[in-house]
């Protein structure tokens, strides 16, 4: 139902070479989607150029396994913006959020468990069993942590305040200015509602490792150790790195239907996310091809990006390009060479694009019996349930296994199971588990991700780290499918694996990303925009960096037409 959409094939190709186009995205991923409903809606006309079969990018779902229809990448959505979700109507393109209570689960080896979710009593309950006064000071914790994203907020939906590339006129100079003075005094106002108080808190947040963040307020392991989960996500970060510490406030960031802080899943997967974006994109006019993927960009002898060339040989023309590529990819891959600044360059060449994670998604025969808890009513199924993450010192020994150059020997696993609440995606009676799991490094040096054997050993390494958990684990998997760094770049286009399309410490945000002088999705070459997850404001299912290079591209289109 959903390919019917979309264009593939020779006929949709032979569209693309009939008109000159107003803008070409290249990518398919939530965020080129989203810029392309945003430029349609605004009277341009579009095509976005999708290199595999399928729109999503990272944001997708496959039935790899015959019945099973895996998120094969992003498995949970909180992030995307409400903006996004309530102008592109979502909602009727198809999107149904399934809310997540509780949201989370760790297990302990020893029998106790700790469970959490959005209600206050349900954290003061379990939390107690562990230590009241560190249940008196959750909520304290995540009213600090709401109170410094309503500062940042307002940062994910606009440009960065970026000084002018280029030469301009007067008038553009004064503008921007004028915008930028703007922007500065409307953050420092912000910033001092807080009070002083809270600014340095939040300072401490933003500089601090997790861990320190943590111990300042809480004293139980398995608590502190569940939290941290949420600084280290999908890089290759210890809780004892510096700067660790402000990727806490993704535990409060998001929203579903106005619930902060709550995760949910999507009905139909990941995919539905992306399906419903690019029906909203198709609708306002814009033109979906998949299995089209783009070889370089064509740079006319003024120097202006004005096309691509697909991997087929097709020319596309078209007066301005979006990329939601990798930053490396488009600029070290498909922008021909000697065409941008070598400072430039060297900069996004040597930005960080490493990866400690892997994705394994399986399909299992029965729900996994976990041996701490017999009588809580399947509660435990509905949230990630925290696995190998008992202590701060598990986790930060596990990305000490990959620091030297090993898969960690006891994997830290987020493990989920939306087939719970999702009855769409797997036959009756059987589940879909993803493992989010850390650390896995692109190149061990005990082996090669290449080697079958290799691959199998660490995927049953982390079966049987369940299975100390919920004895027999193991023996349910009816088959699985395991993304490592190197898969996930090769398949999922993601350079080095990194699912947020580069690092995301505080030297990659901001008016630093992707590096310092572009960070409002212009480029060095003209014509040519960043609108990925390389961009402000970075990584996670957000459709923020798609929505604001669209925007940009709207205003500076409009410009050349007056």
């Amino acid at each position: 139902m959903w390919r019917r959409s979309f264009g593939t094939g020779s006929h949709a190709v032979d569209a693309l070479k009939e008109k000159k186009w107003d803008a070409l995205v290249i990518g398919g991923g939530h965020n080129g989607l989203t810029a392309a409903a945003y430029l349609a809606r605004g009277g341009l006309s579009v095509a976005v150029l999708e290199r595999r079969h399928v729109i999503g990018g990272a944001a997708v779902t496959e039935e790899l396994i015959p019945g099973f229809k895996f998120s094969r990448c992003s498995y949970l959505q909180s992030l995307l913006r409400p903006s996004v979700i309530s102008e592109l109507e979502l909602a009727r393109h198809g999107l149904k959020l399934l809310k997540r209570n509780p949201s989370s689960f760790t297990p302990c080896l020893d029998g106790r468990y700790l469970l959490l979710g959005p209600t206050k009593v349900l954290n003061h309950r379990e939390i107690s069993k562990f230590s009241r006064r560190d249940a008196d000071a959750y909520p304290k914790y995540e009213s600090q942590l709401e109170r410094f994203c309503t500062l940042m907020d307002p940062l994910l939906d606009s440009s960065p305040p970026e000084s002018l590339q280029g030469i301009s006129s007067l008038q553009e100079r004064l503008k921007n200015k004028v915008h930028n003075s703007v922007f500065w005094t409307r953050l420092l106002h912000q910033a001092a509602s807080l009070g002083q108080k809270d600014m340095v808190d939040f300072m401490d947040l933003l500089l601090s490792p997790a861990s320190q963040v943590l111990n300042n307020w809480f004293e139980t392991d398995v608590l502190k150790a569940t939290l941290a989960t949420d600084a280290v996500i999908g890089s290759t970060a210890s809780v004892n790195t510096p700067g660790s510490g402000y990727v806490l406030l993704h535990h409060v960031m998001g929203e579903t239907d106005g619930d902060r802080g709550m995760w949910s899943y999507v009905e139909g997967g990941m995919g539905s996310v992306s399906m419903a974006i690019g029906n909203a994109a198709r609708e306002a006019g814009a033109h979906i091809v998949t299995s089209a993927g783009v070889s370089q960009l064509i740079v006319d002898d003024s120097g202006k990006a004005n096309g691509v060339l697909l991997a087929d040989g097709t020319v596309v023309q078209s007066s301005n390009i979006l990329s939601n590529a990798t930053p490396y990819k488009t600029f070290m891959e498909l922008v021909p060479q000697n065409v941008l600044p070598d400072d430039f360059t060297r900069s996004i060449k040597y930005s960080d694009y490493s990866s400690g994670t892997t994705k394994i998604n399986v399909a299992v025969d029965k729900l996994p019996d976990f041996h701490c808890c017999k009588s809580i009513d399947g509660l435990q199924y509905t949230g990630t349930i925290h696995i190998g993450s008992e202590s701060m010192e598990e986790i930060d020994s596990a990305c000490q296994d990959a620091v030297n150059g090993l898969p960690s020997r006891r994997p830290v696993i987020e493990m989920t199971i939306p087939s719970i609440l999702d009855k769409t995606i797997s036959p009756p009676g059987k589940h879909v588990i993803n493992l989010f799991i850390q650390y896995t490094p692109y190149n061990p040096s005990s082996g090669c991700w290449d080697d079958p054997v290799y691959r199998e050993s660490f995927a049953q390494r982390c079966f049987n780290l369940i299975d100390e958990y919920a004895p027999g684990f193991s023996s349910s998997v009816i088959g699985y499918d395991m993304l490592t760094p190197p898969d996930l770049e090769r398949e999922i286009g993601l350079t080095g694996g990194n699912i947020f399309h580069g690092a995301m410490g505080l030297d990659s945000l901001f008016l630093m990303r992707p590096v310092k002088g572009w960070s409002n999705y212009r480029t060095p070459l003209p014509g040519l925009y960043l609108c990925g997850s390389g961009a402000h404001p970075g990584g996670g299912v957000m459709g923020a960096p798609g929505r604001n290079a669209a925007k940009l591209v709207l205003e500076d289109f409009k410009k050349k037409m007056n």
